[in-house]
């Protein structure tokens, strides 16, 4: 017996066996779409079966059979030029989770559950990833951010003037919108404009040396990042008037030691009193002076530690 004979004589016996990779997406959406539908009945024996018992192959066959859902969901947000089999895999994993809290004494079916929980996964990927930019914040925003394209097309569909096929909002189209979606006006514009970009390469698309140029040429110096301007005056304050601060929580001899190790520089560059030096006009051991000098950095470090 062949392989195909061997594949199709077990998805007679088990039809959810049979499931190509998401990799070869025709193959994948060929194989779910020949998945038996479950009947209510059904659907609510595997559920308390997974509730009561946590019967896995229960929770497979409940998340299987909803597999066709997904893929019709993915296909609305195909428009955000991400690929369909990254967003089918987010939505495969809102139907998990939607399968994992489902109760079947609810009397509703899993389909109009699961569909809450694919579009809230698939809507997280598209902000975390497309075009690699936060684009909504606010819950307003992101209702703004999923419904501009669609809303966009209702109104243009409606327009009877020559000026059907314009792609800009007008004002009052923008003031409805806003309304709509309970967000600022200049907000709808501002989206509109995210949307409507096209992405831009930082890195040279071509390998013409001294004539090519890309954003990434152009782009400000590191050290004018904000976290390193801040890192920088954060050295500069632990330099000046940090180091000041934690001098003083020392005692005179404690402090006569730290500075004459660790901050003077003399006239030939050398630095300050060697251990030994410290010793003899203290009358006590180098061993004793390196002690000091050790429990007197320490406080310092406490000292210049952030509350």
């Amino acid at each position: 017996m062949n392989t195909s004979m061997t594949s199709r004589a077990v998805a007679l016996r088990d039809p959810w066996a049979v499931v190509p990779s998401i990799g070869n997406l025709d193959a994948y959406i060929s194989s779910i779409n020949r998945l038996p539908l479950l009947t209510q009945e059904e659907e609510t024996r595997f559920a308390r079966e997974l509730r009561d018992k946590g019967d896995l192959q229960a929770a497979g066959k409940l998340v299987m059979s909803h597999l066709r859902l997904v893929v019709s969901v993915s296909r609305q947000y195909l428009g955000y030029g991400l690929p369909q089999g990254d967003l089918i895999q987010e939505g495969n994993v809102g139907l998990m989770k939607a399968v994992k809290r489902f109760d079947p004494e609810q009397g509703v079916r899993l389909v109009s559950y699961a569909l809450h929980w694919i579009k809230a996964e698939i809507h997280e990927y598209i902000l975390r990833n497309w075009r690699m930019v936060k684009v909504a914040t606010t819950k307003a925003q992101r209702k703004l951010f999923f419904n501009l394209r669609s809303m966009k097309q209702g109104m243009k569909s409606e327009a009877l003037d020559a000026d059907t096929h314009r792609s800009a909002l007008t004002p009052a189209e923008v003031a409805r919108m806003a309304a709509e979606l309970n967000v600022k006006p200049e907000e709808v514009v501002e989206m509109e404009t995210r949307l409507a970009g096209g992405d831009v390469a930082l890195e040279p698309q071509n390998d013409d040396g001294e004539e090519s140029m890309a954003p990434i040429a152009y782009l400000a110096d590191e050290t004018h990042e904000p976290s390193r301007v801040l890192e920088a005056r954060g050295r500069d304050h632990l330099s000046g008037d940090g180091i000041a601060l934690a001098l003083d929580v020392l005692d005179e001899r404690s402090r006569r030691i730290v500075e004459e190790r660790w901050l003077k520089v003399n006239d030939d560059s050398s630095g300050g009193m060697t251990l030994h030096e410290l010793a003899a006009e203290y009358g006590v051991s180098a061993e004793r002076i390196r002690q000091i000098e050790v429990a007197a950095l320490k406080k310092m470090r406490k000292a210049l530690a952030p509350a």
